[in-house]
C-alpha cells in the first residue's frame, strides 16, 4: 500500500529507530493515569451506570498523544521511496569522412530510385544514412564527425563536430570539380589533411573513411606517406573504392548546352586502397553500386562501436515531512481536547 502511495519502493533510512514506537503504549498509560480524586461519603450519591459520552471517550487525548509519538518515530526513521533510474554514458569516436570530388565522380554508373545518378550523389545519400541513421537505426549521434573533400586540392569542409545537421548541410553543398585545374585526384593530400584534423583529438578512437573512384595523380603527398602519418598517430583508415573499374558512362556537355553520355575508361587504384587499409588496421571495400556503398558503410558502422556504460541507481524522495505534520497535528488535537471538552479539574 505504501509503495502505491509513495513510489515504486518504500523503505526507511534507519529502520532500527522504529523500535522507539514501543514506547507509545507507555505514553498512553502514563497519560491516562488519574491526576486526582474527590472523596464521597457514599457511592449511592453518584448516578448508577450512567456514564456520559465525555467520560466514555476520556481516553481519546491519550490515544492522540500515542499516535503523535508513533508518527514522530516514523519521521525520525526516515521514510523514503526510490524510483529506479538508468543513466547512460556514451563515449563516441572521432571520424573524418574523406570524399573524392574529382571529375570522374560525375560518372553515371550508379542507380538510385530507378534513375541514373552521379557517384557523388550516391555517396551523399549513403553518408547521410551513416551519420543520421535510417529505418530504426540511430546513426552515429555520439561521434565527432568531420568532412574532407579532395580533387586537385584537399579542402577541410567541416571539422569534427557533434552538430551533424550542419555537417550534412555542408555535405549537400559539395559539388563535383568541373574545371580541369581542379578535377584531378589528390588522394594523398586528402588523407594527410584528415590525419592533421584528427591527430590532436582527445577521442579514445580515431577513424578515417576514405572514398575515391580514381588514382592518385595530383598533390605533393603520396598515399603511402599519408598512411604512415595515420599509423604514427594511431588512426585507423577504412578505404572504399566507388564505381566500376573499366568503362563507365560519363556526361559530355556540348557547346549548345546539351548533355549526352559517352562510355569512358575509368580506373580505381584498388591496390593502393588495400595497402592503406591494411597498413593502418582498417579494411578495404569495393562498391560498384548504391547497395555496395550501403553495405560498406554499414560494415564500418558495425566495426566501430561506441562504448556505452549503463549506470543504474535509486533516486529517493523523502516523506518525513508528512509524518512530522501528522505528529504535530495529533499532539495539537490532544492538547486542545484535554484543555476543553476533556478538561479535568483536580
Amino acid at each position: 500500500m505504501l509503495d502505491s502511495l509513495f513510489g515504486s519502493t518504500f523503505e526507511f533510512r534507519d529502520p532500527a529507530l522504529l523500535t522507539l514506537a514501543l514506547f507509545a503504549p507507555l505514553v498512553f498509560w502514563l497519560s491516562t493515569r488519574r491526576r486526582g480524586s474527590v472523596t464521597f461519603s457514599s457511592l449511592s450519591l453518584l448516578p448508577a451506570d450512567r456514564q456520559s459520552l465525555r467520560l466514555r471517550l476520556r481516553w481519546l487525548p491519550s490515544a492522540l498523544m500515542s499516535i503523535a509519538v508513533v508518527a514522530l518515530v516514523v519521521a525520525i526513521a526516515g521514510p523514503r521511496s526510490g524510483n529506479s533510474t538508468t543513466q547512460v554514458f556514451a563515449e563516441g569516436i572521432a571520424i573524418m569522412l574523406v570524399v573524392d570530388r574529382s571529375g570522374s565522380m560525375d560518372a553515371r554508373d550508379f542507380v538510385a530510385d530507378d534513375s541514373s545518378v552521379t557517384r557523388l550523389d550516391a555517396v551523399k545519400q549513403v553518408l547521410r544514412q551513416f551519420v543520421l541513421g535510417q529505418n530504426n537505426q540511430q546513426g552515429r549521434p555520439y561521434d565527432l564527425i568531420g568532412l574532407i573533400t579532395f580533387g586537385t586540392y584537399a579542402d577541410g569542409v567541416s571539422p569534427p563536430t557533434l552538430d551533424h545537421g550542419n555537417l550534412i548541410s555542408a555535405l549537400d553543398d559539395v559539388t563535383i570539380a568541373t574545371e580541369r585545374s581542379e578535377a584531378a585526384t589528390a588522394l594523398g593530400e586528402g588523407l594527410a589533411l584528415a590525419v592533421e584534423r584528427l591527430r590532436t583529438s582527445d577521442a579514445k578512437s580515431k577513424v578515417i573513411i576514405l572514398l575515391t573512384d580514381g588514382v592518385n595523380n595530383a598533390g605533393v603527398i603520396e598515399p603511402a606517406q599519408a598512411a604512415e602519418l595515420a599509423v604514427e598517430h594511431d588512426i585507423r583508415v577504412y578505404t572504399v573504392g566507388a564505381g566500376t573499374n573499366g568503362i563507365a558512362p560519363m556526361p559530355i556537355r556540348r557547346p549548345n548546352g546539351t548533355v549526352r553520355l559517352r562510355p569512358m575508361r575509368v580506373e580505381i587504384d584498388e591496390e593502393t586502397l588495400e595497402t592503406i587499409a591494411e597498413r593502418t588496421g582498417g579494411l578495404y571495400y569495393n562498391a560498384r553500386n548504391v547497395e555496395g556503398l550501403e553495405k560498406a558503410y554499414a560494415a564500418i558502422d558495425k566495426l566501430e562501436k561506441v562504448e556505452i556504460t549503463e549506470v543504474r541507481y535509486l533516486e529517493y524522495t523523502h516523506h518525513f515531512g508528512w509524518f512530522t505534520l501528522a505528529a504535530l497535528l495529533a499532539l495539537a488535537l490532544s492538547e486542545l481536547a484535554r484543555g476543553t471538552w476533556f478538561r479535568e479539574i483536580p
